[in-house]
């Protein structure tokens, strides 16, 4: 007889959508700017560019399959959210020094759930772990 799995928690849905969403957010960035570089730059700027963008692309990877695994995550799953905080505090860093890119809305667009994801995740995690107690 076969035994229905186990469905997840409210918390680890939430954390599994964060999670799913930062993937997607990750992989599509960082194919794009993989493929499309530092447009009207030089040849370094261009070449970190592209660097980063793996490295965002590879984030992707790691965030999807800690989604596709949600019940096993702990650590990571912060780990995760840090990074995605940090990427904002960096966005937040350079508005302040060379101000906000044009069409304002997008940017800020970017920056909102870079700022606010990170603190949905943070607290969904902690519900799974007082849940599991």
């Amino acid at each position: 007889m076969k035994t229905m799995p186990v469905p997840l928690r409210p918390s680890q849905r939430v954390v599994q959508i964060g999670l799913f969403l930062v993937a997607a957010i990750a992989l599509a960035g960082g194919a794009l700017q993989l493929f499309l570089g530092q447009p009207d730059t030089t040849p370094r700027l261009d070449n970190v560019h592209r660097f980063m963008a793996g490295v965002y692309f590879g984030s992707g990877l790691i965030a999807g399959w800690a989604g596709a695994t949600v019940r096993q995550q702990g650590t990571l799953v912060y780990l995760i959210a840090f990074t995605v905080l940090s990427a904002g505090i960096g966005r937040l860093v350079s508005i302040s020094q060379v101000g906000l890119p044009q069409p304002a809305a997008v940017w800020l667009g970017y920056l909102v759930p870079e700022l606010l994801l990170p603190f949905v995740l943070f607290i969904a995690q902690r519900a799974v772990g007082k849940g599991s107690r």
